[in-house]
């Protein structure tokens, strides 16, 4: 059989760690391996490492280093930022506002405190995945403790207006929190310029491992500390820090930014494959086309199955994704597809591409070709698809 080389455009979901991020790893598990920590020489070169990478990440988002604290995941800085500003202002404020259209590391969060007796609102988004900001207003109120709003949506793309968001918080004295997972390597991020209190990233989002992430803390804002122990992170999270990994995060961030402006060339590309994508029938593209990450593509098929269009593309070498990649293995309809008006049976049938860099041209057609093949082979099966 011929090995075909595959086709990678689930990039949303993980990205590979990159050369320059392995090369910056490799020399803290076989040199500089001390515990930041130790006062000695050993750990005092580690710790240099980690402030690094700390300078790194903050120059990167636009805040000082002393506030970004270093997370395993994504999920951990959501859980900590989240439930840290409730648990902070719950003798004052009791309530989350928060966005029908979150990642579940939000959404089950926010459910969490719900048990604890947090009243939590969930406000709804138009057929392109923007807040309804008339909703978000009437929501917010003097017994709001925190909105919390993603930057960018995991599933279709679309770019919500967080500096807009974040003053209407800060008007009825409620914090502001962002999801900024998908954000941060695709787009500017600059948390002054947002206006937000804390802002959560991860590694393996921008060619770092998995296991490692941020969480941005706005100066002067003491929510209380995730894990106590031996005084790391300031002693707000506890626990010998993960050098190798800290370290790679900041080498994948800096790269990352450092990269922004080739971000027009896979915007191209995304357009590029919208455009012969949409020229199958019965297709539709879900989220904003023009505020939306330029990676990704987020398209229902009409008439056929989306696992088993995700596994026949997969048998051409094809790496894509259905619904939230977080939860493939879900039997559930995308909450995110669902919330902006796309029907079950369309959302069933929905495939998320996200580009990078790597991706060319030829392999975009190759995929429009794929799909093309295979949704046609799927409706041909289908009792339901009109007679031509």
């Amino acid at each position: 059989m011929e090995n075909k080389k595959r086709i990678y455009a689930d990039h949303a979901a993980t990205t590979p760690v990159s050369r320059e991020v392995i090369e910056a790893m490799a020399p803290c598990f076989s040199e500089l391996w001390g515990n930041p920590s130790s006062l000695h020489t050993d750990g005092q070169r580690a710790k240099e490492l980690v402030d690094a990478a700390r300078a790194k990440v903050a120059a990167a988002i636009g805040c000082e280093p002393a506030e970004v604290y270093f997370t395993s995941c994504g999920s951990e800085s959501d859980n900590w930022a989240i439930k840290g500003a409730a648990h902070l202002l719950a003798s004052k404020r009791k309530k989350i506002v928060t966005s029908k259209i979150e990642h579940h590391a939000v959404l089950h969060t926010c459910a969490a405190l719900e048990k604890e007796g947090f009243e939590v609102v969930y406000v709804g988004v138009d057929a392109g995945g923007f807040i309804d900001m008339d909703e978000l207003r009437a929501a917010v109120d003097e017994n709001t403790a925190l909105v919390a709003i993603m930057m960018a949506n995991n599933e279709i793309g679309t770019i919500e207006p967080i500096r807009e968001i974040a003053e209407i918080a800060h008007e009825r004295g409620a914090l502001m929190f962002t999801d900024a997972v998908q954000a941060v390597g695709n787009i500017p991020v600059d948390v002054k310029a947002l206006g937000v209190d804390m802002l959560a990233l991860s590694g393996h989002k921008l060619h770092a491992p998995k296991g490692i992430g941020a969480l941005y803390i706005r100066k002067g804002l003491r929510i209380p500390n995730l894990i106590d122990g031996g005084g790391q992170e300031k002693g707000r999270r506890g626990g010998t820090e993960n050098v190798p990994y800290i370290v790679g995060l900041g080498v994948a961030i800096e790269d990352a930014v450092a990269k922004l402006p080739e971000m027009a060339r896979v915007r191209a590309l995304r357009e590029r494959l919208i455009d012969g994508l949409l020229t199958l029938p019965y297709s539709r593209l879900n989220g904003d086309r023009e505020c939306r990450l330029p990676g990704n593509v987020n398209i229902s098929f009409s008439f056929v199955e989306g696992e088993s269009l995700l596994l026949l593309l997969d048998m051409e070498g094809i790496s894509a994704s259905t619904g939230s990649a977080c939860s493939s293995n879900s039997l559930e309809a995308s909450h995110v597809l669902l919330s902006i008006g796309v029907d079950i049976e369309d959302a069933h049938g929905s495939l998320r591409f996200s580009l990078s860099h790597s991706n060319t041209e030829d392999e975009v057609d190759s995929i429009v070709k794929a799909v093309r093949g295979v949704v046609e082979r799927l409706r041909a099966m289908s009792p339901i698809y009109p007679a031509k």
